[in-house]
């Protein structure tokens, strides 16, 4: 086998991801004829180190595409493990008598890993929810042909062409076009603009003594429901949601990945369970 499909000269992304790009450029583009025989002896034969290599050559193709999410402001070498994820499922999935190449089946998992990862992380308030609205998330944009909102035109040619609803492609217009408003005063403010900040005039109710007291016996409360939970959970799980929860500074997947020495997958899926553990902990409490 050639030296560059070799694992252990490919990096995870969240190590380095420049030298991870560099070295999964190395690894040689199979021909037709070589991914045919490595797909149909895992297909056929269950051939792990088959499975391996057809994923190897493929990671280059997984930073193409995640490359063109760069602007949600989510770390490149997360949308790149996401991609990565979904590319190890195309392979387990790919039927070598259909007659097509495995980058042409791949790209439908590929980049639903990442449409996954972007719609769970890109803001706390959840934009799109139904098929249509994730539907027009990732296509909206590149459906404008010019800034300023969208004419009645634009919107029935984007719907038709998109197979959503016109209300669908108007609410998700507003929705990305929708902006976080300063609840200060800017710091350059003059005194008659400082005034109509919505500090100044939006009622104050921290100081109310009932609301303090029931916030506090809430928290107080969810807070020791929380510990509980935690020490129920082994150590190793319960460290992994402590440093990608609840620390200042986070780790990464594949921080803790190097730490305890396995996959940034199998660190995903012990977050995962121990959540789920935490939450069922916390409801029966």
């Amino acid at each position: 086998m050639n030296k560059a499909l070799q694992p252990a000269l490919i990096t995870t992304p969240g190590v380095n991801l420049e030298a991870y790009v560099q070295s999964v450029q190395t690894v040689p583009v199979l021909s037709a004829e070589e991914e045919k025989a490595l797909a149909e002896k895992l297909f056929y034969d269950g051939d792990v180190d088959s499975a391996r290599q057809l994923v190897l050559s493929h990671l280059r193709f997984v930073v193409h595409i995640a490359k063109s999410y760069t602007g949600y402001g989510l770390p490149q070498a997360d949308l790149i493990q996401e991609g990565n994820v979904g590319l190890m499922k195309a392979v387990k999935r790919f039927d070598p008598n259909v007659g097509v190449r495995l980058v042409s089946f791949a790209v439908h998992w590929i980049k639903a890993e990442i449409h996954e990862y972007v719609l769970r992380n890109w803001r706390i308030v959840k934009i799109a929810t139904t098929k249509a609205q994730r539907k027009l998330f990732f296509n909206l944009r590149s459906q404008k042909k010019r800034l300023g909102w969208l004419t009645n035109d634009e919107i029935q040619a984007i719907a038709q062409d998109l197979g959503v609803g016109d209300k669908d492609v108007r609410e998700m217009e507003g929705r990305l076009g929708a902006y976080d408003a300063s609840f200060d005063a800017p710091v350059d403010a003059d005194d008659e603009s400082a005034n109509q900040a919505p500090v100044y005039y939006l009622e104050d109710s921290s100081m109310d003594p009932a609301e303090m007291l029931e916030q506090d016996d809430w928290e107080n409360n969810h807070n020791a429901r929380l510990y509980a939970a935690m020490t129920e959970l082994d150590d190793r799980s319960r460290d992994i949601l402590q440093q990608r929860w609840f620390d200042d500074e986070k780790s990464t997947l594949h921080e803790l990945a190097a730490k305890y020495n396995v996959s940034a997958e199998r660190i995903r899926q012990l977050e995962k369970n121990a959540m789920n553990k935490l939450k069922a902990h916390i409801l029966e409490a």
